[in-house]
């Protein structure tokens, strides 16, 4: 097994763990904090294919990377081969570096339109998407897929090899079928073969949620990276702790309540910064309960805050959490139900 950092096209990327496209998580803030504290790439929160829909403010959001450091690397979710090229082509004029292709995402409203892992059942189609991806821009463009569509279908390896002779550069493979969603344990034996199977480098992906999962699953399936999704919610040093073990085989201290309160004040900021007092206020909320739950800070903290307005107020609660932490901070430094 290589201890290599990957390589996309011409990227080699800063280390093997990479932030997870995730809708509604990874915009722009998370990436940037993400990036700070560890993690080798990261890759924007899906955009539509069609580009009629580009003018809503979400979409103009999540299509601005301006000032972004770090590879970007730009998700775009469809089933229209002719609209994946165009929507691949216009992220890339807007500055994307990378193109990866969703055909993991499990959620009905993406599934019902044949987009995400939809077009796993589709193979002909899936050919078709891959072509037309690859051939309409000059940047690596990547597949992110699941092992199949059912327990039944298993084709995770088949459309490797297909992607592969397409030309896409780099494949991340979740460890579930579309059907399982979230639910029940990662496989990490379809990633081995797909591993096997390919030359290009392959991401493990699914319930990888500590430093030594991550090395497990590396050592398990050959991968060249691991791909952090849901674990990193709440927990933005999971990738240089992920990071410090693999390169040293030690465990790295725990982050710091000073650490702790001054990374989410900074994620508060940036939030309000990206989408003005309204919808950062908002936004902010679901952050802070996975920060909250992380910590195992009793439920009416999560109340509290969910309730607060203005972001004065969302500050003032963060000071307010931290001061009182010695209330139900455990001997090891975590927080105490």
């Amino acid at each position: 097994m290589t201890h290599l950092s990957p390589c996309i096209g011409p990227y080699t990327l800063d280390n093997r763990v990479i932030l997870a496209p995730m809708a509604g998580v990874t915009d722009r803030p998370f990436r940037t904090l993400c990036r700070r504290l560890g993690a080798g790439m990261t890759v924007s929160e899906m955009v539509t294919a069609d580009r009629r829909l580009w003018h809503t403010p979400k979409s103009r959001l999540r299509l601005d990377h301006s000032g972004e450091s770090g590879l970007r690397s730009v998700q775009i979710a469809g089933g229209d081969p002719d609209m994946l090229a165009d929507a691949a082509r216009a992220n890339a004029d807007l500055g994307a570096q990378i193109i990866d292709i969703n055909m993991g995402c499990p959620a009905k409203k993406v599934c019902n339109k044949a987009a995400g892992s939809a077009l796993m059942r589709d193979e002909a189609l899936v050919y078709d998407i891959l072509h037309a991806v690859v051939s309409a821009v000059s940047i690596p463009v990547t597949l992110k897929m699941r092992t199949g569509w059912c327990e039944d279908s298993r084709n995770a390896v088949r459309i490797a090899r297909m992607a592969e002779d397409a030309g896409i550069a780099a494949l991340a493979v979740h460890g579930r079928t579309r059907e399982q969603r979230y639910t029940g344990e990662a496989e990490y034996d379809t990633i081995r073969r797909v591993k096997q199977s390919v030359a290009i480098p392959v991401f493990a992906n699914g319930d990888i949620d500590s430093p030594d999962k991550a090395a497990r699953v590396l050592e398990l399936t050959g991968a060249d990276a691991v791909m952090i999704g849901r674990p990193a919610q709440g927990n933005p040093w999971i990738f240089r702790d992920i990071v410090h073990f693999l390169a040293t085989g030690e465990h790295s201290a725990p982050p710091s309540n000073t650490e702790r309160r001054q990374v989410i004040h900074d994620h508060l900021g940036a939030l309000l910064d990206f989408y003005g007092e309204h919808m950062g206020v908002r936004i902010a909320r679901k952050h802070l309960g996975w920060y909250l739950d992380g910590l195992k800070a009793p439920g009416e903290w999560r109340q509290r805050f969910n309730k607060l307005e203005s972001p004065a107020q969302q500050h003032a609660f963060i000071d307010t959490f931290f001061d009182h932490a010695d209330l139900f901070t455990a001997p090891d430094g975590t927080f105490a139900a």
